[in-house]
């Protein structure tokens, strides 16, 4: 199954988590490996530490979503020129304060079927999720 959704790494925890049961998804330093289909998943070519704005255009050519929990994608002028200019699709785990790695998996769980029939929209756009709904943020 080919690669769909990138982790970032403010949320490598749940990456680690999830990339052994869902092959099709990666995060910075991903050493690739087999999926649970039996197929081999590249590693992942983004090195940890690597900036969004360097990071951004190369997700975006892959044609991956963007998980993230980085709050200042929405704000920081490079982030958000890298997504506009580069047609990066991102979604954003809505949190006002430190999430667990629970709450984290919860946003993720109660919004995967909204995320995932958003894999054939093309970009730009980011969507901020939370437990109970998935709303655009107007570029």
């Amino acid at each position: 199954m080919p690669i769909r959704y990138y982790v970032d790494a403010d949320l490598l925890g749940i990456a680690k988590i999830l990339t052994p049961i869902r092959s099709d998804m990666t995060y910075p330093g991903d050493p690739g490996g087999l999926g649970r289909d039996g197929l081999p998943r590249d590693p992942c070519p983004i090195h940890p530490g690597a900036k969004d704005p360097d990071w951004l255009p190369l997700v975006a050519q892959q044609g991956w979503i963007v998980i993230s929990r980085d709050r200042r994608q929405r704000s920081k002028p490079a982030e958000r020129a890298a997504i506009t200019e580069h047609s990066a699709r991102v979604v954003t785990l809505d949190a006002k304060r430190q999430l667990s790695k629970w709450d984290e998996l919860e946003i993720l769980f109660c919004q995967w079927r909204a995320i995932e029939a958003l894999t054939s929209a093309p970009g730009p756009w980011l969507y901020i999720a939370s437990r109970t709904t998935l709303r655009a943020f107007d570029l």
